[in-house]
């Protein structure tokens, strides 16, 4: 039986994505998408944080999708909500201590969004939630994560990656691991399988 011949697009610069579909068997090419995100966010209710995650995942797949219309491009985003607000990635170090000290011993929530297109046209969108409760931990285990971790934590919406020290963050999740690292994998796997991307 042969291989599949659809081409996938992955239009998304995140390593944990990238990560996340090369464990899956997934066979891809990645061109990041020039878009504007804040100008997206501009438009966008604050309130809807989990319908932003799949506006600008849709923006992203759109974004390529128009310069190579025969390939499948999967655009992906994810969101963070935080006591009724939109939470961005930290600037600084000092930014991301301020804000993981706040979210300590509370509760937020994660939306993974993503869209697939083809021909400028978006096929499929969707999103999951993951709800995150930080644990209330020392002044000097934070310094510590902030030291081990560094600037890669900067581009991460809530300034932790669960697949590395951050997990030591929590003391509970609720949701799907892969939506917590950025994708919503199972619903994704379900259309690059129905788009023929994927053995069925």
């Amino acid at each position: 039986m042969s291989a599949p011949s659809e081409r996938l697009i992955l239009a998304s610069k995140s390593a944990a994505r990238r990560s996340m579909l090369a464990d899956a068997g997934v066979a891809f090419s990645v061109q990041v998408a020039d878009v504007d995100e804040d100008a997206v966010k501009a438009v966008h209710d604050p309130a809807d944080s989990a319908g932003l995650a799949v506006e600008l995942a849709r923006v992203k797949a759109l974004a390529v999708s128009r310069h190579d219309g025969d390939a499948w491009v999967l655009g992906a985003d994810q969101t963070l909500s935080f006591e009724g607000g939109l939470v961005s990635k930290a600037a600084s170090l000092a930014d991301a201590r301020t804000r993981l000290g706040t979210m300590r011993g509370r509760t937020h929530q994660l939306h993974s969004g993503a869209a697939l297109a083809r021909n400028g046209q978006i096929v499929w969108s969707g999103v999951d939630t993951a709800t995150m409760r930080v644990r209330d931990f020392s002044d000097a285990f934070l310094d510590a994560y902030l030291a081990a971790e560094g600037e890669a934590l900067l581009h991460c919406v809530g300034s932790y990656r669960l697949e590395g020290m951050g997990s030591q963050l929590f003391e509970v999740v609720e949701g799907d691991y892969f939506t917590v690292l950025g994708l919503p994998l199972w619903p994704v796997l379900a259309e690059l399988r129905r788009a023929g991307v994927l053995r069925s």
